[in-house]
């Protein structure tokens, strides 16, 4: 019978396809498109029901195959295990055997290289027995060598390495041994020459140690012979014309003959240098020890000069210090020079001194900016001085060390003029500006030995007590100026090469502190508005240049014989002059001020309805008070500045009068107010005349002669030129009509309004300008 094929829409026909899909991908491929194809018929559920059909039988399958096998299954399952722990066990144990066997190989290694070096090492020790046995008589000859070398006898321990080296080693020629202690006597020649070497070094440590003793003792023993040149000097004038380390004072101090390098305190032993460069000579090394010789001075050089020194601390130990270490370490040059020529030359030696002698300056240069005081500089100064007069004893070039005593000099000068610069601007401050005190006759002495002043009166003829024309500023000042100038000429003495710098910076400083701290701090008071200190000041000035042309001559008699011949003239002198005329023009304003004051007060009525019978209140107190300032404020000044102050004020006056009916704000002027200006001019007149001096009354001509044409009843006269020439010469051309215009012949009656009286709008206007 046929086989019946199931339709492909078949659901069994579906799930076969499925079951027999050989893989995953597979099973998807037949699982999607029946799941599709079974959703547009809607027989999902038949598919779902097929599935679950074929689950269970396959589920009922496995179920019956286990229940028929299970108990050989386990039995299986238990031996495959008993077989798995069979074979760790047994590769636990292949492993142990392994490592045993590597063990074992490893020690079997070690112990034969172990007696191959031992063979090696037995046969090294037997031939090297054998050397030594052959060759003990010739190291017994080279350790006699080093014994000698040991205790230091060095040019034993050479001789006997020279007869080694030529006798004893030719007898063991067929060894080694023989060609290794040929080849180690440069060695060992060597070994001798390092060992004196050391000792030389030692012996230039203790040098470098005495050094500053050394140069402590030529100081002190160059001290000494400028204090017995000096006394030589006392005794016979002539020889202070010869300074230290000149021919004569050299030939006179020969009876003091002292040697530094050996005297009582101290002794130098050249011994171990001179056993250096014998050894040295005889190894034919001369070239070579003279390097190393100067590398080590080099080296000690160095070490000598510090990173930096202090010129602050008072008794200078640092500076003290390094010149001295300087002075030794170039005293031990030059002698070494002296005593082994082949060893230092001049060049070497005084190559040296210059590397000391810049760094010196170096060191120095650096810590001037500390030092803020000049007694301080000056002590810097003399120790340099005092070392460069000991190194010239020595024969050393000692041009940069005096040269750097100019930089010295500068920042000297600077700290002096900084000083004495504050001290004048505290004088000048602080000065009450009124006439000096004095008390006594003693007093008095003091002040005219420290000013240049010469007073009118002997101090017989004085009364006590007296004041003098300047304030005391400037006597302090004239104290000052003494202490500056000594001070400068402190530090340019006998050890000081260059006087001639000296005279031109005191004269450059002294200038400038005149006309800077002096002068320019005088003229910077004269902005007050106070008469009687501008007055002051103006007096100071004029005494003050005095005193700078006294300087003047007192510099020229100071200046050293190098110095240009010629006179010597500050600028100061000069600008204290010209001040003075500054002062004067000031007095000048502060008088015509008071006088505009004076006069802006005026109220003159020109309309008046009455005429006045007395001088106005302003006038009086203009008068009063130019009497005032003349017999009170100026009454000190010189005569020929008094009258020209007064005949300025006068003539300021009058001008200010006149300019009063000239103003433009006067339109009319009637007779009773041309009476009150005439009353007024009459008193300044008669106050001018009671002065008694006739130019003084000159001033006065062109107001006199203004208000006598406005008093007059013809004024045509004035139009006629001879007449006016005759009669009113002094009005101005221009004034005169102006003012005739203004004049009315008539008086208008005076208004019912009350009006303040000229005495009360002037009450108390001589207590606001300072006047009783």
């Amino acid at each position: 019978m046929p086989s019946i094929v199931p339709a492909r829409s078949d659901p069994s026909y579906v799930l076969n396809q499925i079951v027999l899909s050989p893989s995953d991908t597979d099973y998807l491929d037949q699982l999607i498109p029946s799941i599709s194809e079974y959703s547009h018929g809607n027989k999902t559920s038949q598919l779902l029901h097929s599935l679950s059909e074929f689950a269970g039988d396959r589920e009922n399958e496995i179920e019956r195959i286990c229940n028929a096998s299970h108990q050989e299954f386990v039995t299986s399952v238990n031996q495959l295990l008993r077989i798995r722990e069979g074979t760790v066990n047994l590769t636990t144990e292949i492993l142990s055997l392994s490592q045993s066997i590597q063990s074992s190989t490893e020690r079997l290694v070690q112990q034969k290289k172990a007696l191959v070096d031992s063979r090696g090492v037995r046969q090294n020790i037997n031939e090297a027995g054998n050397a030594l046995q052959d060759c003990l008589e010739v190291l017994r000859l080279a350790n006699q060598v080093h014994d000698l070398l040991a205790r230091k006898n060095f040019y034993a321990a050479l001789r006997a390495l020279d007869e080694l080296q030529n006798v004893h080693l030719r007898s063991v020629t067929q060894y080694k041994i023989a060609e290794m202690i040929r080849r180690s006597v440069p060695a060992t020649q060597k070994t001798i020459a390092d060992a004196v070497m050391n000792d030389l070094n030692t012996w230039l440590f203790r040098i470098r140690e005495m050094s500053q003793y050394l140069g402590e003792l030529s100081f002190y023993n160059t001290d000494l012979r400028k204090q017995r040149q000096q006394e030589r000097a006392e005794r016979t004038p002539y020889l202070s014309n010869f300074k230290l380390n000149s021919a004569i004072e050299l030939v006179s101090d020969e009876h003091e003959e002292y040697d530094v390098l050996n005297n009582d305190d101290l002794q130098v032993d050249f011994t171990p240098l001179f056993e250096c460069l014998h050894i040295h000579q005889s190894l034919g090394q001369m070239d070579k020890f003279r390097a190393e010789y100067a590398a080590t001075r080099r080296r000690q050089k160095e070490l000598l000069l510090p990173a930096s020194i202090s010129l602050v601390d008072e008794d200078m130990a640092n500076l003290h210090t390094l010149l001295e270490d300087m002075a030794g370490f170039a005293i031990v040059e030059r002698a070494t020079m002296k005593r082994a020529p082949d060893l230092r030359s001049s060049i070497d030696v005084e190559e040296l001194w210059d590397s000391l002698c810049q760094t010196a300056i170096s060191l120095i240069g650096k810590a001037l900016p500390d030092v803020d005081n000049a007694e301080q500089l000056l002590k810097v100064k003399n120790l340099i001085a005092l070392f460069i007069q000991t190194m010239n004893t020595w024969r050393f070039p000692t041009a940069a060390m005096s040269g750097f005593l100019l930089t010295l000099f500068e920042k000297y000068a600077q700290l002096l003029k900084r000083r004495f610069s504050d001290d004048f601007l505290e004088i000048v401050s602080t000065d009450d500006y009124m006439p000096m005190p004095i008390q006594n006759a003693e007093e008095f002495e003091k002040v005219i030995t420290v000013s240049w002043y010469c007073p009118e009166r002997a101090v017989d003829d004085t009364k006590f007590p007296c004041v003098l024309p300047f304030s005391q500023m400037y006597p302090l000042c004239c104290i000052d100026i003494r202490n500056f100038l000594n001070q400068f000429y402190f530090y340019a003495n006998d050890d000081f090469p260059h006087r001639e710098v000296v005279d031109e910076a005191l004269r450059v400083a002294l200038d400038d502190l005149l006309c800077e701290e002096v002068c320019g701090s005088l003229v910077q008071k004269l902005s007050v508005q106070y008469i009687g200190q501008i007055v002051q000041i103006l007096i100071n000035l004029e005494h003050f240049e005095t005193a700078c042309k006294e300087l003047e001559s007192l510099l020229v008699k100071a200046r050293s014989p190098e110095s240009s011949i010629g006179s010597v003239s500050l600028r100061a002198t000069e600008k204290f002059r010209n001040n003075k005329k500054t002062a004067e023009k000031r007095i000048f304003e502060l008088v015509n001020s008071k006088i505009d004051d004076l006069v802006e007060t005026a109220e003159y009525d020109w309309a008046g309805t009455t005429k006045p019978i007395e001088p106005s209140t302003y006038i009086q107190t203009l008068t009063q008070y130019l009497s005032n300032i003349m017999n009170s404020m100026l009454l000190s000044l010189p005569t020929e500045i008094k009258e020209l102050i007064y005949f300025d004020a006068i003539s300021h006056a009058a001008k200010a009068i006149l300019a009063l009916p000239l103003s433009p704000t006067v339109t009319k002027i009637n007779p009773n107010g041309i009476s009150a200006l005439s009353i007024d001019v009459h008193f300044l007149s008669d106050f001018v005349s009671s002065l008694q001096n006739p130019i003084l009354q000159q001033n006065l001509d062109e107001l006199q002669q203004t208000v006598a044409l406005m008093e007059s009843d013809n004024s045509d006269e004035f139009y006629d030129s001879g007449l006016r020439n005759r009669k009113y010469g002094q009005v101005n051309p221009l004034n005169g009509p102006l003012l005739l215009e203004k004049i009315t012949k008539v008086v208008e009656a005076a208004p019912q309004t009350a009006a303040t009286s000229a005495a009360e709008r002037l009450k108390g206007f001589g207590t606001r300008f300072g006047m009783r």
